[in-house]
C-alpha cells in the first residue's frame, strides 16, 4: 500500500521512549538522542534542505528559507511524552501496534495524539513538498521540543534565540485543539476548535507545620486534619463562572449550525448569556472549566511513620487561570476559601492566561483554509485552550499564535491523553498530512 511506509516511519518514531522526568538527571537522553538520529535518517530531504540547531540540549529548531524573509511562520511540536508501563493497556505503549482493517485501522501507542503525531505529519508534508520543488514564500520554522510535559526550557530558549535575531512570526501553531463531535447539542457538523488563548498555570503548596508526637496521644487538631479541612473548603469553593468574549464568539460560530432551540440559544447570547453559562458549569467538567478558573487538588503528602503524628502535611494545587483573570486573583481566591492562618500558602511557576490571537486577517483564514480543505463541512470555532502547552512562550515575540491538532478525536479518544491506551486512527494521521501540506502551501 502507498501509504505504509509514511505510517512505518511513524511506528519507529513512537517506539522510541523519549520520556520526560520532572527532574532532567532522571531522563534517558539516550533516547531523545536516538529519535533526533532517527528523525535525521527518516527525513533526508529535509534535513538536506532545512537548516537544524540543537536549542537546550535536545530541542530542536529548523529553519525552512523562504523566497523572502519578510515573513515567518512556525509549526510546533514536541517529542517527549509522559511516561508510561505495559499494565493496564491492551497494547504496550511503546510497541507501536497496529489493529483493525482498511479505514478501521487504529495505531497505539504512547505519543500518538501527544505529540509525535504532529511532529511526524509536520515532517512528512515538508518531505513530500520538497520533492515535488516546493519552496514556500516566507521563512518556515519548525521548533520541536524536548521537555514540553515539565514545562521545560526548550520553547523558552528557542524563542529566546529567534528574538535575539529579530524574528517576529507572523504565524504559530501548536498542539491544542481537534476536530470534535458530539460537544455542543443541536450540532450535527464536526467542529474544529482552534485555541486562539490558554489559560494561565500555576501549582500552590498548602503546608500545615504542627509539633508531631507520639499517634497515641493526638491533640485536638493534627497537621492532617487541618490541612484536610482546608481542601474541603477550597473543593467547595469553585471559582466565579463568567463567558469570555472567545466563549462568545465560539458560542455564536456554532449556533449559526444548530438546529431548533440551540441556534436561538448559541446566537442571542446578548439575551441568553446567563442560562448558557448556567449550563456550561453543569453540562460536563470540560465545559465547566471553559468557564472559570479551575483549583484541583492533586497530590497529598504527611507522615513518616504510621504511629507518628505528622510535624508536616502539605496538599499540592493545580491551578489553571481562566482568560480575564490572573494569578494573582487566584491565589486570593484560595486564600480566602482556606481562611486558616494555620496553613501557609507558596505559589511555584506562574504564568499568566495568554493573549488572545486575532479570528480576523490573513494568518487566521490560511489556517481556516487549511482546515476546510482537509475537512469538508467542518465548522472552524475558536476557543480558550484549557491545558497548557509551549505555544504560550511564543506570544512574546508573536500576536498570531494558535493551537490546533489536525485530527478528528472522539471523546474516548481524548480521554487517553496523558492515560492508558492513547491510539489514533490511521486515516486520521495521513488526513493529518495532508492538513499540514494545504497549511504551508497558503502560508
Amino acid at each position: 500500500m502507498a501509504n505504509e511506509p509514511v505510517l512505518e516511519r511513524f511506528r519507529e518514531l513512537l517506539r522510541i521512549p523519549t520520556i520526560s522526568r520532572p527532574d532532567p538527571a532522571d531522563m534517558d537522553l539516550t533516547e531523545f538522542e536516538r529519535f533526533i538520529d532517527t528523525v535525521e535518517r527518516l527525513y533526508p530531504l529535509a534535513h538536506r534542505a532545512l537548516e537544524r540547531e540543537r536549542v537546550a540540549g535536545h530541542s530542536l529548531l529548523y529553519r525552512w528559507k523562504g523566497a523572502s524573509s519578510d515573513t515567518a511562520s512556525v509549526l510546533m511540536a514536541h517529542y517527549d511524552v509522559v511516561a508510561a508501563t505495559d499494565e493496564g493497556w491492551d497494547h504496550p505503549p511503546f510497541a507501536a501496534e497496529v489493529t483493525g482493517e482498511g479505514d478501521d485501522r487504529i495505531l497505539w501507542g504512547r505519543g500518538t495524539l501527544d505529540d509525535k503525531g504532529a511532529l511526524t505529519c509536520v515532517l512528512e508534508s515538508i518531505e513530500g513538498l520538497l520533492a515535488e520543488g516546493f519552496a514556500p514564500a516566507g521563512d518556515v520554522y519548525l521548533s520541536f521540543g524536548h521537555n514540553e510535559e515539565t514545562a521545560g526550557n526548550g520553547a523558552v530558549e528557542a524563542v529566546e534565540l529567534l528574538r535575539t535575531r529579530g524574528v517576529e512570526p507572523d504565524f504559530v501553531l501548536d498542539e491544542g485543539g481537534a476536530i470534535v463531535e458530539g460537544v455542543f447539542p443541536g450540532v450535527d457538523a464536526p467542529i474544529a476548535v482552534v485555541g486562539v488563548s490558554e489559560k494561565g498555570i500555576t501549582t500552590l503548596k498548602l503546608t500545615v507545620e504542627e509539633r508531631g508526637g507520639h499517634a497515641s496521644m493526638p491533640p485536638r487538631d493534627t497537621a492532617t486534619a487541618t490541612l484536610a479541612r482546608a481542601v474541603v473548603r477550597l473543593n467547595a469553593r469553585p471559582h466565579k463562572a463568567a463567558l469570555s468574549a472567545t466563549n462568545i464568539e465560539m458560542l455564536n460560530t456554532v449556533g449559526a449550525h444548530a438546529k431548533g432551540i440551540y441556534r436561538f440559544l448559541f446566537t442571542q447570547t446578548w439575551l441568553t448569556r446567563g442560562i448558557l453559562k448556567l449550563a456550561f458549569t453543569r453540562l460536563s467538567e470540560e465545559t465547566a472549566a471553559m468557564t472559570r478558573t479551575t483549583q484541583a487538588v492533586t497530590m497529598l503528602q504527611a507522615g513518616l511513620a504510621e504511629n507518628a503524628l505528622a510535624e508536616r502535611a502539605v496538599a499540592t494545587v493545580n491551578i489553571r487561570v481562566a482568560v480575564g483573570s490572573s494569578v494573582a486573583e487566584a491565589v486570593e481566591h484560595v486564600r480566602r476559601a482556606v481562611n486558616d492562618d494555620r496553613v501557609t500558602i507558596e505559589v511555584a511557576d506562574p504564568s499568566e492566561p495568554s493573549p488572545v490571537s486575532p479570528t480576523t486577517g490573513p494568518q487566521w483564514e490560511s489556517l481556516r483554509a487549511a482546515i476546510e480543505q482537509t475537512y469538508p463541512g467542518t465548522v472552524v470555532t475558536p476557543y480558550v485552550m484549557l491545558g497548557a502547552s509551549d505555544a504560550r512562550r511564543y506570544t512574546a515575540i508573536s500576536d498570531h499564535v494558535y493551537r490546533f491538532s489536525p485530527f478528528e478525536m472522539s471523546k474516548a479518544e481524548r480521554d487517553t491523553l496523558h492515560a492508558k491506551n492513547e491510539r489514533m486512527r490511521v486515516a486520521t494521521f495521513l488526513r493529518g498530512i495532508e492538513f499540514y501540506r494545504a497549511l504551508v502551501r497558503g502560508l
